[in-house]
């Protein structure tokens, strides 16, 4: 498999921070939630995957996340890092679980406004998510969606159960303040 320089930097980068080379698909998109980090069901690059499978690990064992994985974090997801894990600190994630199983992810931003994640296909409702992500590609997620992602690795995400007509609530809201 032939890689461009970009990924060779970040595979260097994984080698010297890791002590080891990472896992020969590392480029691959993974498409499959078997094997995934943080209950991840849609496809992100396997080196983010693999970074956050890594802070899951360390999370579990030393109830902290090195520097080293904490520099890898500020790599690949860029100004998102720092911001994602305050609002990680700040318990500002909750998982909204309805009877049948439909999740979705509530993100208290720093702003104070409540904004609605998907893991399951990588989406934010924020306008930074609809600007940086997906109209410029300058950024991997939102921080809203990082967090949720370290919220899950860290066992830091909040509960909510509720049911099948406020979830459908919750959802339509967004619309409603979109449109």
């Amino acid at each position: 498999m032939k890689h461009c320089p970009d990924e060779l930097l970040v595979y260097n980068i994984c080698r010297d921070l890791n002590g080891f080379p990472p896992p020969p698909d590392l480029f691959c998109l993974a498409s499959s939630p078997e094997g995934s980090a943080c209950e991840m069901d849609s496809t992100l690059p396997a080196v983010a995957e693999e970074l956050l499978k890594e802070i899951k690990k360390a999370f579990q064992e030393t109830s902290h996340v090195p520097d080293d994985l904490l520099l890898g974090l500020k790599f690949i997801f860029g100004p998102s890092a720092v911001p994602a894990l305050d609002l990680v600190d700040h318990r500002s994630v909750t998982r909204v679980v309805s009877p049948s199983g439909r999740t979705a992810y509530q993100v208290l931003g720093s702003s104070g406004k409540l904004y609605t994640c998907y893991s399951s296909c990588h989406f934010c409702t924020c306008p930074a998510f609809g600007f940086t992500v997906l109209q410029k590609s300058e950024s991997l997620l939102c921080k809203h969606i990082l967090a949720v992602y370290l919220s899950q690795a860290m066992g830091a995400c909040q509960e909510l159960t509720v049911s099948e007509e406020q979830l459908t609530s919750i959802l339509l809201a967004e619309e409603e303040d979109e449109g």
